[in-house]
């Protein structure tokens, strides 16, 4: 058996996949990555929108592969009453349906937690939304930047004195679909003790808070507002990123550690550092980090990050470059393990992933396929796991409620 068909730890999971754009979808990649069958039901005929989100290589969206890939296509209209009907068939044989509309959809559709576990009393349903199924909210459309914004988090991220800014990842989506992977992971597992599913409602506004590490707390015990602290920590110092030479590199002394603070002192050049009472422990150093971090600065800046770390790492400084994108993607680390792989594509020839990052001594997680086109496996699924007959299939294809296409021939998705 090759690597690439290892079963995962998730092997015989069966994932009915409703979602779209980018948390609901990052989630069902996950459990797709960690060998569960994940089938991505799509609405007829150009499907996830997005599918429609730039970059593009050449006429496929680069986005939609990063976060889709492995997993199989069924194309139906759940509003027509033979596209809701033949998804239910499914659901009879699945373990999983997750979906990221806006609370009250699945209702309308007839497709509601209550509908779906009469068909299958081991279903475990997974809703993804902006703020939850319940709260006064809970109908409010939400996109990441909007649960970042109300949960707090771009009121403490950039620079002192400088407008609130957006992390340069998508937070609000990746924390709500790593929490959803999470609490799948944990139905799951009571399952096996029950033999019920149950229903997980998982609010993206929540989970911003979840993640806000210690901010929460700092206020509830102080009573101050936490603000940026550019690439700063709260309570240590130096803890941040520091000019050099030729780019920035990133320092983090960790607490209790004081003879650190005197290596760096050394090698900085700055002895003088060590008998300023200011700055004798983390905790004073914080609270004059505006009279130390200038200080620091100009040290840093005389030699490059390079120079740097030839001198903090064998002394035990933690230290690091802070590099670019491309810079992180040339790491020997990152090739080492596998981080960066090629992907066969039946349109593109290939497509460079990032790899799935946990890694399990038997039952690899890893990427295990090319993402799909809208309907590559309606036809197949439909009837090996649907139970529908070819007649009953070819009549969902010609009414428009179905959609089939071949992966290596399927139309461009407009955009």
């Amino acid at each position: 058996m090759t690597a690439a068909s290892a079963p995962g730890p998730l092997a015989g999971v069966r994932v009915l996949d409703l979602t779209w754009v980018l948390s609901g979808p990052y989630a069902a990649m996950t459990l797709c990555d960690l060998g569960a069958e994940v089938i991505k039901v799509e609405r007829p005929p150009y499907g996830d929108i997005a599918r429609t989100t730039g970059p593009f290589i050449e006429d496929e969206s680069a986005y939609f592969i990063s976060i889709n890939r492995g997993k199989d296509s069924v194309a139906l209209d759940l509003r027509a009453p033979e596209g809701r009907d033949a998804f239910l068939r499914l659901v009879e044989h699945a373990d999983v349906v997750m979906e990221n509309f806006t609370p009250g959809v699945m209702a309308r559709l007839g497709l509601d937690y209550a509908t779906l576990s009469a068909r299958n009393s081991r279903l475990i349903m997974c809703s993804v939304s902006g703020f939850g199924q319940t709260g006064p909210d809970r109908a409010l459309p939400a996109l990441d930047v909007i649960v970042q914004g109300a949960g707090g988090v771009m009121s403490i991220t950039g620079e002192p004195g400088g407008p609130p800014v957006r992390p340069g990842l998508s937070l609000g989506d990746i924390a709500a679909g790593l929490y959803a992977a999470i609490g799948i992971l944990a139905a799951l597992h009571e399952r096996e003790r029950s033999g019920r599913g149950q229903y997980i409602d998982v609010s993206m506004l929540d989970c911003q808070l979840a993640v806000l590490e210690n901010a929460f707390t700092r206020y509830f015990a102080t009573g101050l507002p936490p603000g940026p602290l550019g690439t700063r920590h709260p309570a240590a110092t130096p803890f941040q990123a520091f000019p050099t030479a030729d780019g920035h590199m990133v320092v983090a002394l960790s607490w209790g550690t004081e003879n650190q603070w005197q290596i760096l002192c050394a090698f900085l050049g700055l002895p003088e550092l060590l008998d300023d009472e200011r700055f004798e422990t983390s905790g004073k150093r914080t609270a004059n980090h505006t009279l130390l971090e200038p200080v620091l600065s100009a040290a840093f800046r005389t030699r490059t990050t390079a120079e740097w770390l030839a001198d903090f790492r064998p002394a035990g400084i933690p230290s690091g470059p802070l590099n670019t994108i491309p810079q992180a993607a040339a790491m020997e680390q990152v090739a080492t393990r596998q981080m960066i792989v090629e992907q066969p594509h039946p349109k593109l020839g290939s497509v460079r992933l990032i790899n799935h990052p946990l890694k399990f001594s038997r039952t690899p997680g890893m990427v295990r396929g090319a993402p799909p086109s809208v309907g590559q496996d309606t036809r197949r699924v439909l009837r090996a796991i649907g139970g529908l007959d070819s007649a009953t299939i070819d009549r969902l294809l010609a009414a428009g409620i179905a959609l089939e296409t071949d992966p290596a021939t399927a139309p461009a998705i407009p955009h």
